[in-house]
């Protein structure tokens, strides 16, 4: 028999499911937190590491005249006014960046790449943030099923394969391609702080101005910036307004003024003439069918390199479709991609922003016909993180599919299946593959010779290749020869070429019995470009080794008068000048040219022999100290120094010490030779030294008229 009981049976207080589920999401999002700056140091360190031996990969093709040949960097006042010709025409920030490199480390390229690979690396980290927070938007969960952690899981993805994709090594090691990341960097920023003024509760000002400061700053690095507020405004339709007319009503002053950075970005492209001094437009020569022709290849071929980068090509060429028949094919495939996303944005919004993001940021560079570069695999900087994105959201979502089929873990609290991703680890397996392949085409970069060598294995067709290896086979000694074959082998491709003849001249100009012919390339290579600076100054080079000086120093002048910052025609005309014995002018124009690049050692040393033929030893010891500090196994400088010591009282051994580190770099020439002996001779106890000095110049140069009578003296003195 059960008794009864008076004492009152308590139940514990339930938990409210309300507060349990309210502190559940808060841990996971402080979770999602730790994993999100987790996966920020993971980016980081693995871009580091990837492109960490490229910070000795030298300047290459337009990186000479935007850098090395740009005076406008030598200096702040000039900073934000770049030349014209250059990659950094029309785009002062990034001259204004490549100022503050020069500030830093003068010529030597290391702080140049450490700057592009920061601005990356930020990228990298922006694209981040975009996609996690897009994510984590309401309108935005129709990606993919996703949580807290599913969100950073698959921003992370997105961000890592970007950021270590074989396909961005020429926006990052290609010094003078920062105007590509750069402008990614703002591009993402600008985006980056629009969804945190639209989302913030506080500081939406400041989110807001930093917004349209980055747009602007965008503006002033490459004009492809153009579609920013273009997608700013498509991105607030797809992901938070609903439409259009929404996200203008709403938000209708950012939009307004990221719409208004247009206007100083006209006035850039304004400055350059409208069509980038005459090498982009729609009046440069070029018709524009032709053009974009060849933009069905190139888009077909960036999403090949997308999924398979293979193979990469530093310089395709100048190449033109011929008939529209050629193109179909290209067409038809870009067409229907195209037709895809319009509809996407009508159906599937998401998926039509990735769409329209590829396309828009595409266009400029499509749409508007060039003289050149119609395949730049740098061009696919941002537009890739749209293919990743889609193809991580894919992946994702599939992998969540296939784990659907497996027993499914409830969960007493949230009453949800828990789904433990495999997409990081599935990502770091795709990253080891991309990081890879991305070290192995650095390794391209880390000469002229190897990136123009592999250039040319894979277009041998390509004219302008074939020139720029010769141009780096002509820097190695004793390679002209090669340099040679590679210049002729561009002429038979296109006889008219007047680069080609240009540097076969230069070629030529290095050997003394052929100087005839580099006069008669130089002179082609005019008669092709009347305007060509350099061609006239070469050649005004070459007529002054001749003694034909009063021709040298007209061809200089005319180089002067197309190109007036011309280092190299100031130089000339400075020799030309010397040759006539015009100490005083020549040492003008050798001040000018290094006014312009004071980083020239050999003008240093040029200048160094005006104002020694001018009677001043003491400025002339300056210079060729400079000289050597740019270039310490600078010979010549090491012999002209010490002649200009051994003038100088009490400086004898100082002078013996530069003409024996002169011979000790070049042994073989005479006047070192002759030079140190006259030295020695000034010094008790060296006499047998001195004439060893001048049997040595009389094997070189038999007949020394000079050598042999002190040589004569010193033995009539030891009988």
């Amino acid at each position: 028999m059960r008794k009864s009981s008076n004492q009152q049976v308590t139940a514990s207080p339930a938990t409210s499911p309300f507060v349990e589920d309210h502190a559940v999401k808060a841990s996971k999002i402080r979770r999602a937190d730790w994993q999100a700056w987790a996966g920020c140091v993971v980016i980081a360190t693995a871009a580091v590491a990837v492109y960490s031996r490229t910070y000795s990969a030298p300047l290459l093709f337009d990186d000479l005249a935007a850098i090395a040949d740009n005076a406008t960097i030598r200096h702040w006042s000039t900073a934000f006014f770049p030349p014209i010709n250059t990659t950094a025409t029309a785009r002062p920030i990034l001259n204004f960046t490549l100022a503050a490199n020069y500030a830093i480390s003068g010529a030597a390229v290391w702080s140049y790449h450490a700057v592009n690979l920061m601005i990356h690396v930020l990228a990298g980290l922006t694209l981040f943030g975009v996609v996690r927070r897009t994510l984590r938007l309401r309108s935005g969960r129709a990606l993919a099923q996703r949580s807290e952690a599913a969100a950073t899981a698959i921003a992370f993805a997105s961000a890592l394969l970007w950021t270590l994709h074989p396909l961005q090594t020429e926006a990052v090691t290609y010094i003078v391609q920062r105007a590509e990341s750069l402008m990614g960097l703002f591009f993402l920023l600008t985006l980056y702080c629009f969804i945190r003024a639209a989302g913030a509760d506080t500081g939406k000002r400041t989110w807001f101005a930093l917004c349209v400061g980055s747009c602007l700053l965008g503006m002033g690095t490459k004009e492809v910036m153009v579609s920013a507020p273009l997608i700013v405004l498509l991105y607030d339709r797809t992901f938070m307004s609903g439409s259009l007319g929404e996200a203008w009503r709403e938000r209708w002053r950012i939009h307004a003024s990221l719409a208004a950075t247009w206007l100083p970005l006209a006035g850039l492209v304004a400055s350059a003439g409208w069509n980038r001094n005459g090498t982009s437009g729609f009046d440069v020569g070029v018709t524009p069918w032709a053009y974009w022709l060849t933009q069905f290849e190139a888009v077909t071929r960036y999403l090949w390199l997308s999924v398979w980068p293979h193979p990469l090509v530093f310089e395709y060429g100048t190449l033109w479709v011929q008939t529209a028949a050629a193109a179909a094919p290209y067409a038809l495939a870009v067409a229907t991609l195209l037709v895809t996303v319009l509809i996407a944005l009508w159906r599937r919004p998401a998926l039509g922003f990735l769409g329209a993001w590829f396309f828009l940021i595409l266009a400029p560079t499509s749409v508007m016909p060039g003289q050149i570069q119609m395949i730049v695999e740098h061009r696919m900087y941002l537009p890739l993180a749209a293919v990743i994105v889609a193809g991580v959201v894919g992946l994702h979502t599939l992998l969540q599919t296939l784990q659907s089929c497996s027993p499914v873990v409830r969960s007493p609290v949230v009453r949800s299946p828990v789904v433990r991703s495999p997409l990081v680890p599935v990502t770091l397996l795709l990253a080891l593959g991309l990081a890879s392949i991305t070290a192995q085409r650095n390794e391209d970069y880390r000469s002229e010779l190897s990136i123009w060598g592999d250039t040319v294995t894979k277009r041998p067709n390509n004219e302008l290749a074939l020139v720029s290896l010769g141009n780096a086979w002509l820097e190695m000694p004793g390679h002209i020869d090669d340099a040679i074959a590679q210049f002729q082998a561009a002429l038979r491709l296109k006889p008219d070429l007047a680069e080609a003849h240009f540097n076969l001249g230069n070629a030529w100009s290095r050997q003394p019995e052929k100087l005839d012919a580099a006069i008669a390339q130089f002179e082609e290579a005019l008669r092709l470009k009347p305007d060509y600076a350099s061609a006239h100054s070469n050649l005004g080079n070459v007529l002054n080794s001749l003694g034909r000086t009063r021709e040298a120093i007209v061809q200089c002048k005319e180089a002067l008068r197309l190109e007036p910052d011309l280092v190299e025609a100031h130089n000339n005309l400075g020799n030309a000048l010397y040759a006539e014995g015009r100490f005083g002018e020549a040492i003008a124009e050798y001040e000018k040219a290094l006014r312009l690049n004071p980083d020239q050692a050999a003008v240093h040393n040029n200048l160094g022999n005006a104002w020694s033929a001018d009677g001043k030893t003491k400025e002339a010891v300056g210079e060729y100290k400079d000289a050597l500090r740019l270039e310490p196994d600078y010979a010549e400088a090491h012999a002209n120094l010490g002649c200009a010591l051994a003038r100088m009282p009490g400086h004898l051994n100082d002078a013996i010490a530069q003409f024996e580190e002169a011979l000790r770099l070049n042994p073989n020439d005479p006047a070192a030779h002759f030079n140190l002996a006259v030295a020695q001779l000034g010094i008790p106890g060296h006499v047998d030294d001195a004439a060893a000095h001048l049997e040595t110049v009389l094997r070189l140069r038999p007949g020394n008229a000079q050598a042999q009578d002190l040589l004569d003296r010193i033995r009539a003195n030891r009988r």
